[in-house]
């Protein structure tokens, strides 16, 4: 699903992509069927013509645009950034480095817990949040970045131990003195 929008540097490789999951549209379309179906009433039962032909270019234009508004949205993480395409005649792409991202969260409505969707969000440090909205299992998502922006402490666990003994040894030795 990557498209060209998004120029990854040598040696990035994508760890997800995805988009809106295509039934958040549905409240959209079912508006546009909606004014559709007044349209036809006005024409057919109120025999009025103009405000039934506005009605049906309104629920063309609605229901359209909220189906284009999720098939045009894209969002890609790799191993090094997140990345957001979004817009139907104007095009926003937004980009982050995973070292930016100081803080990252996800959450689902009711909805979203129903048919299985939500939105994960990043704390960029200096800029603007980036959100990946509606899309499938935003946990498993959240996880990814979270894994890929973790800091590993340096050493290892008999490392540390080592320098907790000389620590308590050096303790030891100040205490002596002082008493």
């Amino acid at each position: 699903m990557t498209g060209n929008w998004v120029t990854l540097d040598t040696g990035e490789t994508v760890a997800w992509d995805g988009q809106p999951k295509l039934t958040t549209a549905l409240p959209g379309v079912g508006m546009g069927l909606a004014l559709l179906v007044g349209a036809i009433w006005f024409v057919i039962v109120q025999n009025e013509l103009v405000v039934g032909l506005l009605l049906g270019v309104a629920g063309i234009i609605v229901g359209l645009w909220a189906y284009l508004s999720v098939i045009h949205t894209e969002y890609v993480l790799s191993d090094r950034a997140v990345y957001t395409k979004q817009g139907v005649i104007g095009v926003r792409i937004s980009e982050s480095s995973l070292s930016k991202i100081q803080n990252s969260a996800f959450s689902q409505d009711a909805l979203g817990s129903v048919f299985g969707y939500g939105t994960v969000t990043f704390e960029i440090a200096g800029g603007d949040d980036i959100q990946f909205r509606r899309i499938e299992n935003p946990e498993a998502v959240r996880r990814l970045v979270d894994q890929a922006t973790s800091e590993e402490i340096p050493g290892s666990l008999e490392q540390w131990r080592a320098v907790l003994d000389e620590v308590r040894a050096l303790r030891k030795a100040v205490e002596s003195q002082v008493s």
